[in-house]
């Protein structure tokens, strides 16, 4: 007979969405709980995740780092320039686990790159893995730049085109089978900028990533910025009464369609990150495997508050933040 599973008394280190809400109920905010969890959560600001792991990459960072790369002129021609390497990088996921992933530029997501509408884009990708990659970049661009073909091991290929209207791009490796190549990290998301520049505000990237640790086609994990609880473990500060523009990317993998919900808040929408007037507003917004969404909101109070697809399964296993909100 198996064993019977530990409840959440009896294991501290399980901590559901529910748990945590039950908890919030009873008159205890999720700052003031004790144990592991509550230790976690204070330490908002370390190299290491809750549970004292190093990692290769810093997930917090991530949220506000952008590529511009570099610009410089052909016969007269201004082109944005950007160089993206594909290698391996092992990742650990949790105490237990290690994840041999494929990266860019050693992070899941890869770099948010950033450029304006109309401008030429030139992406020199070198593959510094021993496994075959491309880069597909969504958008209009001619059949030679699709990424479809893979990059061998030590090669480089050049992808050129021009930046389209104002939105959010992904990009990807498209070598077969896509869905294990973007489930081990091959990911990122382009950031077309219009040419009047949006109004000012705390600019966020935050992309649902899923692990199938056992190439089963199945997920074990989930993330928002590669690794899971991350923002558990170390809230986002924001600014109370700050205009917050969140740029959104859903890149699941083996699931169906994900519904991302914040907590004691509403957002506008601007659906694929057009520059166009029409917005709608919610406090959740559905999204498919690389469909993508600016999203705009301020907390009006202090304290802390949740992030999550609602798909409670999902967050609970590493799907899930919080933002604090600072006077």
């Amino acid at each position: 007979m198996a064993p019977k599973p530990l409840s959440d008394r009896e294991c501290p280190d399980r901590w559901s969405r529910r748990r945590l809400l039950s908890l919030a109920a009873a008159g205890l905010g999720v700052g003031a709980l004790a144990g592991p969890l509550g230790g976690a959560l204070a330490r908002s600001r370390s190299g290491s995740d809750g549970e004292g792991l190093t990692l290769p990459f810093d997930p917090t960072a991530g949220l506000r780092t952008y590529n511009h790369g570099t610009v410089i002129r052909e016969n007269g021609v201004p082109i944005r320039v950007f160089e993206v390497q594909a290698r391996s990088l092992t990742v650990p996921l949790r105490r237990a686990t290690r994840f041999k992933a494929w990266t860019l530029d050693g992070s899941i997501p890869g770099p948010n790159l950033r450029a304006r509408t109309g401008e030429r884009i030139r992406v020199i990708f070198h593959n510094g893995d021993s496994t075959s990659h491309s880069l597909h970049f969504h958008g209009i661009h001619a059949a030679a730049m699709d990424g479809i073909q893979p990059v061998l091991f030590n090669k480089t290929k050049i992808y050129e085109f021009e930046a389209g209207a104002a939105g959010l791009y992904p990009y990807h490796c498209h070598v077969a089978p896509v869905t294990r190549h973007v489930g081990k990290g091959l990911f990122g998301l382009l950031i077309v900028d219009p040419i009047q520049p949006r109004a000012a505000a705390d600019e966020l990237v935050l992309v649902m990533g899923g692990y199938d640790l056992k190439n089963t086609g199945h997920n074990d994990l989930y993330a928002f910025n590669g690794i899971p609880h991350h923002f558990m473990e170390h809230p986002i500060e924001i600014r109370q009464n700050q205009l917050v523009r969140l740029y959104l990317l859903n890149m699941v993998e083996l699931e169906a369609p994900l519904t991302f919900h914040i907590h004691a808040n509403s957002f506008e929408i601007l659906r694929q990150g057009a520059t166009g007037e029409f917005r709608e507003r919610s406090d959740v917004v559905t999204l498919g495997v690389a469909e993508r969404h600016i999203l705009e909101f301020r907390y009006p109070f202090p304290g802390r508050y949740m992030f999550h697809p609602h798909q409670d399964q999902i967050a609970e296993k590493g799907c899930m933040g919080l933002f604090e909100v600072v006077a």
